[in-house]
């Protein structure tokens, strides 16, 4: 089996069968990122292009590092320093890469569908690497990866995610897969921030009360609070929504004793998640980082047409 597109827009697109497949991938690209030597020759001869229209690093080095463990050619493009300042389209800079030859294009950008845009008009592969508040497909599958990895079967998991749920293109694509996969999926956050009828017709629950939320969960994932919200006037302070939906150490013993402490970065320590929760033995923050690259490796690898085979473990 295959990926059926040439392209990862998102979850949402994706079938249970695609995202397994994805999952199965990354467990043997995991054990080469675990290797002391790292560098494969699968994708060598192909290249790929990090398009990045607003700041990572996480998302943005573990593509890089995903390319090269592989053995592609990998080239970042900092759109302050490319032709985008002298009002170039983004369609005008993806054709320009398309025709250089490049076999995939990673994009992050700030608007909805812009990685849409690009798959619709050319034949390179796209990487929907976030796009606005709607989608952020690899950091839902590393997240899935590092549950099943934990955890086991999906479809046997409540998962609590706490934040800033309205903003989120890590909720949304979270959602998307988690029920996709059976999961039981529990949303809280303030109300200006979780509007409920929006996101409970996309199967979830959604609570006021941070404990509601992850009373008895086995996952609690904590989301990044946008500080620029606080300047829109949808939060109080700061101090008021940490006292509210900070997870402590308080917080997560209302889940189960073994359950995972999950944060796709970078934290606010303190606002939203506690140090010692963050550092504590529960947290699996760093394994999903490493996760990432496994994750990105195996989709780089089935985007250029490769099926799972034996021979890549080797």
């Amino acid at each position: 089996m295959a990926l059926m597109s040439k392209d990862l827009l998102g979850i949402k697109q994706l079938t249970k069968e695609e995202i397994e497949l994805i999952l199965h991938s990354a467990k043997t690209m995991r054990e080469i990122v675990d290797r002391p030597v790292k560098k494969l020759p699968t994708l060598r001869g192909r290249a790929m292009i990090n398009l990045f229209y607003e700041a990572s690093t996480r998302t943005r080095t573990s593509f890089e590092l995903a390319g090269k463990y592989l053995g592609a050619d990998t080239v970042n493009i900092a759109t302050s320093s490319s032709s985008v300042v002298k009002g170039e389209t983004l369609l005008d800079t993806g054709k320009t890469l398309e025709a250089m030859g490049v076999n995939t294009i990673v994009i992050r950008h700030p608007l909805a569908g812009a990685p849409h845009l690009l798959a619709k008009n050319l034949s390179v592969s796209i990487i929907n690497a976030g796009d606005g508040t709607h989608e952020h497909p690899t950091q839902a599958l590393l997240d899935m990866f590092t549950m099943v990895e934990k955890k086991g079967p999906l479809d046997k998991l409540t998962v609590a995610i706490v934040g800033d749920i309205l903003h989120s293109r890590v909720a949304r694509s979270n959602i998307w897969g988690l029920t996709k996969m059976g999961a039981e999926v529990r949303l809280a956050g303030p109300p200006t921030l979780l509007p409920k009828t929006p996101f409970e017709q996309m199967g979830v629950s959604c609570f006021y009360r941070a404990e509601e939320a992850i009373e008895g969960a086995d996952v609690v994932m904590v989301l990044r609070l946008q500080r620029e919200r606080q300047e829109k006037g949808l939060l109080p302070s700061l101090r008021e929504y940490a006292k509210y939906y900070c997870v402590d150490e308080a917080r997560i013993k209302l889940a189960k004793p073994d359950a995972l402490v999950m944060h796709p970065g970078p934290m606010n320590r303190g606002v939203e998640i506690s140090s010692q929760l963050a550092d504590g033995v529960q947290s699996v923050i760093d394994e999903q980082v490493t996760n990432g690259v496994a994750v990105r490796m195996a989709l780089l690898y089935l985007l250029s047409g490769g099926e799972q085979k034996d021979e890549t473990a080797h």
